[in-house]
């Protein structure tokens, strides 16, 4: 009970400052899975936000990813980040995620996966001695190794670029005004899944986008 009155008076303070800031940007929040794709306004909207030092993020990707695949154009994924201020260098992996979108959108989802198998690399046990620059000298190495050798400067140089700064404040600001407090959240075609429907698998996801790509088969079963 006290962890959850913790949890909304977070939200409030930051949701209130939010909104006295809050600056539209020049395009919507989000990266759009697959990359390249347009967002079909005929197909199902998933849009889930994420933490990539978030271990519940981690977990509900590969399902996600599998519905994805089943459904193909059918359904629609914008993937929000969302650095929660609880988890250490939530915000410096989140800015990694956007300098490489701005470069090349094909490789943000693979240095997102990359963040997911190597998390523990960034807990706070792991780089409570470590300096800022330090953690980003880790990012920058993890990312080279993940996308390749042509990414070492693209990310180095990235974390000095007022573009990827703003990028992240945007989708931290974007996700506050939605009222999301914590990760993974979704929502399907705008209406967020309350905490009991989040599916934790892909029998989860099949059953809610079964009930909206066939809903009369599934009103008569």
């Amino acid at each position: 009970m006290i962890r959850t009155f913790f949890l909304f008076l977070v939200f409030f303070i930051i949701w209130t400052q939010v909104h006295a800031q809050l600056i539209p940007p020049s395009k919507p929040d989000g990266f759009v899975y697959p990359p390249g794709r347009r967002v079909d306004p005929d197909s199902i909207l998933i849009e889930a936000f994420y933490d990539p030092v978030c271990p519940y993020s981690r977990d509900s990707w590969p399902p996600l990813k599998q519905a994805l695949k089943h459904y193909g154009s059918r359904v629609s994924l914008l993937l929000h980040l969302l650095p929660l201020p609880y988890h250490d260098n939530a915000y410096v992996t989140s800015r990694a995620l956007h300098i490489v979108n701005i470069h090349n959108a094909n490789a943000t989802f693979s240095l997102l996966e990359g963040f997911f198998k190597h998390q523990a690399m960034f807990y706070g046990a792991q780089t409570q001695l470590l300096t800022r620059p330090e953690v980003v000298g880790r990012i920058v190495k993890l990312g080279t190794a993940t996308l390749g050798n042509s990414y070492h400067h693209v990310l180095k140089s990235g974390f000095n670029d007022t573009k990827s700064e703003r990028a992240t404040r945007v989708s931290f600001k974007y996700s506050a005004s939605r009222g999301v407090y914590g990760t993974p959240t979704f929502s399907v075609n705008g209406f967020a899944l309350p905490d009991a429907d989040d599916p934790s698998d892909f029998g989860g996801w099949k059953k809610i986008i079964d009930s909206l790509v066939q809903p009369h088969k599934v009103q008569g079963s």
